[in-house]
């Protein structure tokens, strides 16, 4: 993963690598059950809540690893399903009232981010919630994300649409060897990235093509999975953050979930700043 990386002078300089506040917000949901290979579920809460949990994060002996932003080579384990996309996560269409909807535009306003991203952040929180609820992956871990890998889907004046898809496709340099840049060879014939020589990440969450092959995953229920669609790419992002039984509400599942998404400390740091400060001002706002 990585890409066109947005530049934030604004993070926090509460990122350091020894203590910081681990924060999670919860969405009231209720879930509908399970069917088949893909949970389905329902929001049915009238005022989704705050609720966060702080955890010490530990200096780690670790240092910037040498990888460009969407070489990421994806963990060994999955969840059941995942290398050939039958492990699919979908929300079911809700009629009438859209608590998710109402939620993300209350919060868009304290916050930030555009309300569509956050619906589609929020939505993979919740289908994770029913599909592995032991990872505990929150919509503001994913925000985080989203804001260094496109600015939510804006990436170079792009506007993110209703559908979830940015007006310009996002598309990262090519993988090519250069200076700083990690070389990885073609590996989709240019289907996804346009370039049949090296890969290229791609989409608002910006995976490289063999990432996305082995986790795509279809969240706004349309029957397929693209990565420059932003409810694809969150809900990809949050199921490739949760491999092998991984916990992101404590501190070791979180720091090696990042990590396994951009081998840095200084963009764990990074996307640990804007969690942290997106999911305190979404509290706050709800007094």
């Amino acid at each position: 993963m990585g890409g066109p990386a947005v530049q934030d002078p604004g993070t926090p300089e509460t990122t350091r690598p020894g203590r910081a506040a681990l924060v999670r917000l919860v969405i009231v949901v209720a879930v509908l059950g399970v069917a088949g290979a893909g949970a389905w579920l329902i929001a049915r809460a009238g005022t989704p809540e705050a609720s966060p949990t702080t955890t010490d994060i530990p200096a780690l002996q670790v240092e910037p690893a040498d990888v460009e932003p969407g070489s990421v080579i994806p963990a060994a384990d999955t969840i059941a399903g995942a290398e050939t996309g039958a492990g699919q996560v979908r929300p079911r269409p809700q009629a009438g009232a859209d608590p998710l909807r109402e939620w993300a535009e209350r919060t868009s306003a304290a916050v930030g981010v555009p309300a569509r991203a956050l619906r589609a952040y929020g939505n993979a929180e919740l289908a994770m919630r029913a599909h592995q609820p032991d990872c505990r992956i929150s919509w503001a871990t994913l925000s985080g994300i989203g804001r260094i890998e496109s600015d939510h889907g804006q990436y170079r004046d792009a506007v993110l649409g209703d559908d979830g898809r940015p007006s310009t496709p996002i598309i990262g340099v090519p993988l090519n060897g250069s200076p700083g840049v990690r070389a990885i060879p073609d590996t989709d014939g240019g289907a996804l990235d346009g370039d049949p020589v090296h890969d290229r990440a791609v989409g608002p969450m910006q995976f490289i093509p063999s990432t996305w092959e082995r986790w795509a995953s279809d969240g706004d229920g349309d029957g397929l999975a693209d990565p420059q669609q932003i409810d694809d790419a969150a809900l990809t992002a949050a199921r490739y953050l949760c491999a092998g039984g991984r916990d992101m509400a404590s501190a070791e599942g979180w720091w090696a979930g990042i990590m396994s998404y951009n081998n840095s400390v200084e963009y764990a740091q990074k996307v640990f700043g804007l969690a942290d400060t997106y999911a305190r001002q979404a509290q706050t706002a709800q007094g």
